[in-house]
C-alpha cells in the first residue's frame, strides 16, 4: 500500500480529531472559497476592467468564459493529480501558481493577455474546489463529517453571492487590480496550513504517464466546448452563428468520446461510474439544479439592482449581503440536523424555501428596491444550506474512500455546468421575454389610445413650462413613454426569470426522493467498502 492511499482511508468514528487536521481542512475550504468568489469577482468590475483594456462588453464575456472553462477542465483531473503528487504537494503547487496568476491578471496590459491569463488561474484554481470537499471526506472521522461538509456548503453559497458585493467594493476603493491581489491573503495561509496539516507523501509519477490522456483530452474539449457554447450562445444568438454550432459538435464529440473512453478501461482518471449509483445520480442532478439556482439568481438580481433601480456596485453588494449573512448562523444549526432527521425533508425544505424566494421575486415593479428585496434574500439565505449540506451527504454516502476524489469532483463539477447551463437559459429568456413585453406593451400605449395621448398632453406641457418649444417638448414626451414602455418591458422579462428559477427549484423536489433516506454520519462508512 503506498502512502498516499494509505492517508486516503478514512480515520475510525471515535478518533478525537487533532489541531493540525481541522487547519488543513480548513485551509483546504478557504481554497474553495477563493476559487468560487472568483468566477463571481470580475462581474461588478467588469466595466472598469474593459475600460482600462480598451474591450467591448461583448469580448469581455471572453474573461469569465476563459476562468470557467478552465476550472471546469481541471476540476475532473484533480484526483489524477492527487494520486501522482499526494495531496499536500499537489494543493500546495496549484495554490502558488494561482497566486502567480492572479498576480499576472492584476497586471494584465489588454484583452488578450487578461483571458490567457483567468484561463490560467481558473485551470490552476479549479482543483481547490473538489479538493477541499476530498479533505473533509478523507481526513475527518464520520462523526465530525457534518461539521465539515456545513462548512464546505458555505463556501459553496456564501461565495456566488459576495463575488460582486467583494468586487464592487474593492474596485471602488482600490481600483479593478486589487480584487486579483487580494487573493494573496487566503492563498498565503492556505500554503502554509497545507505545509503545517498535512504528511508529507511520495510522488507516483508512473500515474501520470500511466494516465488516460486520450480520455482526458476528450474530457477537455466536450467540457471546454460545453461551456463556450453556454457563455456565449446569447450574445451570438444561438444556432444562428456557425461559431456557436461548432462549439456545440465539439461539445457532443468530445463529451461521448471520454464517456466511451472511460468506460472502456479499468483505471480510468476519473470514475465516471458513479453515475450508476442511484444516490450519486439523484445528487449530482440536483447540485446541477442548486448551481443553476445559486449563479441564476446572483446573475439576475445585480442585473436588475444597475439596470433598473440604478444601484452602485457597493448599494448592490449591500443587498446581495443579505443572502450571505444569516447562512452563518443557520449552517452548525443543519449540521446538527442533519445526524438526527432524513436529509430528504431537510432538502425538501430548504428547495422549497429557495423557490419560494425565486417566486417573490417573480412579482417586482420598477420600485423595487432594498426593503422588499432583503426580505426575499433572508429567505434564500436560510434555505440555501439546508439544500447544500443534505446534497454532499447524500453524494457521498456509500462511495469507497478510494473513490472519494472523483465523487468530489463530478459532483462539483455538475454543479457549475448547472450554473452555466442557468446562466445561458436566464439571458436568453431575458432577451426574449424583453422583446416579447416590449411588442405587447406597444401594442397598448398606441400613440392613437387615448391614455396615451392624455398622458403625452400632460408631459408635453410638463416639457414646455421649462422653457423649452412645441415640438422639442413633443419629441421628448414620446421619448419619455418609450422610456418607460422599455423599463417595465424588462422589469417583467427579470420576473420571468425568477419565475423560471422558482419552477426548477420547486420541480427538483421530486426527483429528491428517489434518493435513499440518509441521514449525516454516513459519510464514507455508507456501505462502498
Amino acid at each position: 500500500m503506498t502512502s498516499s492511499t494509505h492517508t486516503m482511508a478514512p480515520p475510525a468514528n471515535n478518533v478525537r480529531v487533532d489541531a493540525r487536521t481541522w487547519i488543513a481542512v480548513a485551509a483546504g475550504l478557504l481554497g474553495a472559497f477563493m476559487a468560487v468568489l472568483d468566477i463571481q469577482i470580475t462581474n461588478s468590475s467588469l466595466r472598469d476592467i474593459l475600460g482600462t483594456l480598451s474591450a467591448t462588453q461583448e469580448e469581455g464575456s471572453w474573461i469569465s468564459t476563459a476562468y470557467l472553462c478552465a476550472e471546469i477542465v481541471v476540476i475532473p483531473m484533480t484526483a489524477l493529480f492527487v494520486r501522482a503528487l499526494g495531496q499536500r504537494r499537489y494543493l500546495m503547487i496549484t495554490t502558488a501558481l494561482f497566486l502567480a496568476f492572479s498576480t499576472l491578471c492584476g497586471t494584465a496590459w489588454n484583452l488578450q493577455s487578461m483571458i490567457v491569463f483567468r484561463m490560467l488561474q481558473g485551470f490552476t484554481g479549479g482543483a481547490l474546489i473538489p479538493m477541499a470537499m476530498t479533505l473533509v471526506m478523507t481526513r475527518l472521522p464520520a462523526s465530525k463529517r457534518a461539521v465539515g461538509m456545513a462548512m464546505f456548503g458555505l463556501t459553496a453559497t456564501l461565495a456566488p453571492a459576495m463575488g460582486p458585493t467583494l468586487g464592487g467594493y474593492l474596485t471602488e476603493l482600490y481600483g479593478w487590480p486589487s480584487i486579483f491581489y487580494i487573493n494573496w491573503v487566503p492563498g498565503v495561509l492556505l500554503i502554509a496550513g497545507m505545509y503545517w496539516g498535512l504528511d508529507k507523501e511520495k510522488a507516483n509519477l508512473q500515474t501520470l504517464i500511466k494516465a488516460d490522456w486520450l480520455g482526458i483530452a476528450l474530457m477537455a474539449l466536450g467540457l471546454a466546448s460545453l461551456t463556450i457554447f453556454l457563455e456565449e450562445g446569447n450574445s451570438k444568438d444561438w444556432f444562428e452563428s456557425s461559431f456557436i454550432i461548432t462549439f456545440a459538435a465539439l461539445a457532443l464529440v468530445g463529451i461521448l468520446g471520454w464517456v466511451v473512453t472511460s468506460m472502456s478501461r479499468a483505471e480510468p482518471f476519473v470514475n465516471l461510474r458513479l453515475y450508476g449509483q442511484r444516490n450519486f445520480l439523484v445528487a449530482t442532478m440536483l447540485s446541477a439544479v442548486i448551481g443553476m439556482g445559486l449563479y441564476g439568481t446572483s446573475y439576475l438580481l445585480p442585473l436588475y439592482l444597475g439596470q433598473i433601480a440604478g444601484y452602485s456596485p457597493m448599494q448592490i453588494g449591500e443587498v446581495i449581503a443579505w443572502v450571505g449573512l444569516p447562512q452563518l448562523f443557520v449552517m452548525p444549526f443543519v449540521a446538527r440536523l442533519s445526524q438526527k432527521i432524513d436529509n430528504r425533508i431537510l432538502c425538501m425544505f430548504g428547495l422549497s424555501l429557495f423557490g419560494v424566494s425565486c417566486l417573490m421575486n417573480a412579482y417586482m415593479d420598477a420600485s423595487t428596491g432594498y426593503d422588499q428585496l432583503m426580505v426575499t434574500q433572508v429567505i434564500r439565505a436560510l434555505g440555501q444550506p439546508f439544500v447544500m449540506l443534505t446534497l454532499s451527504n447524500f453524494a457521498m454516502n456509500g462511495v469507497a474512500p478510494k473513490d472519494m476524489p472523483s465523487a468530489s469532483s463530478l459532483f462539483n463539477m455538475t454543479r457549475n455546468l448547472g450554473g452555466s447551463v442557468g446562466i445561458a437559459m436566464l439571458a436568453t429568456a431575458l432577451t426574449n421575454r424583453e422583446h416579447f413585453h416590449s411588442a405587447r406593451l406597444g401594442e397598448s400605449v398606441s400613440l392613437f389610445a387615448a391614455a396615451t395621448q392624455a398622458r403625452l398632453d400632460t408631459l408635453t406641457q410638463a416639457f414646455i413650462s421649462r422653457g423649452m418649444d412645441a415640438a422639442t417638448a413633443a419629441n421628448q414626451a414620446i421619448a419619455a413613454i418609450d422610456r418607460i414602455v422599455r423599463r417595465e418591458s424588462f422589469v417583467m422579462a427579470y420576473n420571468d426569470g425568477f419565475f423560471i428559477v422558482a419552477a426548477i427549484l420547486l420541480g427538483a423536489i421530486v426527483p429528491l426522493w428517489f434518493a435513499d433516506k440518509v441521514k449525516s454520519p454516513g459519510g464514507a462508512g455508507g456501505g462502498g467498502h
